[in-house]
């Protein structure tokens, strides 16, 4: 395809990868750079700032590629999901293929400027940003799936900065995982009743009618973890503003899902990438401002 064709199709290229709707990759964001602000012990410099925020763009956006391609036949059946430009044949998925394989090229190309380790990492990364969409076909919760792709920015972020990965770097993936499984049910509940119709298989039809019960437990062992973490970077009083800050977030979240009104779900869900900032806030203050030991 030659420039000005490229050109003409860009804004098809942006909707593919959701570019108008920053809430996904912000959701892989602040986990990612909260890992990386606690292996650093505070700022890491603007060369891995700059490695991490635009590879998880860029991987994210990849994702979003494969994701439509593998669920072209399924999408067309759910309204939400009906006028993605793979599904609603406005792109053809070699086209779309392409543009993930240009977009996750692009941030090898970024892991490349770190060290070996991150490149190693990487390529767990891509192996698991594949495999999540076909997930839904076989595993009763998917979303865990999910949640592993989306937590391999915090083995990364320590990889670049100390070279290994320790024990802490799997305890913080364990919360972010719990944290995916709670907004990704709110997701999947919005859906619920279209995927029960073509055979897909989420966690919301897994939980059933325990689905708000499991996500408030899945929200509480995210911020268990990650308060933890925080408890140990940050000062009593930062730690104890965050999780207020936090735990209200989570309380709001429980009056929209309650109901399992699609709307309120949806609300839910799109509204959780403040609460990652909220944590990601937290430990960048506290570590700014934590006493020198």
């Amino acid at each position: 395809m030659n420039a000005p064709a490229a050109l003409r199709r860009l804004p098809l290229y942006l909707d593919l990868i959701r570019w108008n709707r920053p809430a996904g990759w912000l959701l892989l964001l602040w986990p990612t750079l909260g890992a990386l602000w606690l292996a650093a012990g505070g700022f890491p410099g603007w060369h891995l700032l700059a490695v991490f925020t635009l590879g998880t763009i860029l991987m994210r956006s990849a994702g979003c590629c494969v994701n439509d391609v593998a669920d072209r036949e399924f999408d067309r059946h759910v309204k939400r999901t009906a006028q993605r430009p793979v599904t609603s044949g406005r792109m053809r998925a070699r086209e779309a293929l392409a543009v993930g394989a240009a977009l996750a090229l692009a941030a090898f190309a970024l892991a490349l400027t770190t060290n070996a380790a991150v490149v190693r990492w990487s390529f767990g990364a891509l192996a698991i940003t594949l495999a999540y969409p076909y997930a839904k076909r076989f595993v009763a919760m998917p979303q865990a799936v999910l949640g592993v792709a989306f937590g391999f920015g915090i083995p990364m972020a320590y990889a670049a900065t100390q070279g290994q990965v320790p024990p802490l770097a799997w305890a913080l993936m364990a919360g972010n995982l719990c944290w995916v499984l709670a907004y990704d049910t709110e997701y999947a509940m919005v859906d619920r009743d279209d995927d029960l119709k073509i055979g897909i298989k989420t966690s919301a039809i897994t939980l059933g009618q325990r689905d708000v019960a499991a996500i408030m437990v899945f929200y509480l062992l995210y911020l268990a973890i990650w308060g933890a973490a925080l408890a140990l970077a940050a000062p009593p009083a930062v730690t104890a503003l965050t999780l207020a800050a936090a735990l209200a977030q989570v309380a709001w979240h429980y009056t929209l899902i309650r109901a399992r009104e699609r709307g309120g779900c949806f609300r839910a869900f799109s509204a959780n990438h403040w609460l990652g900032l909220t944590l990601f806030a937290g430990l960048a203050v506290g570590l700014a401002v934590r006493p020198a030991s």
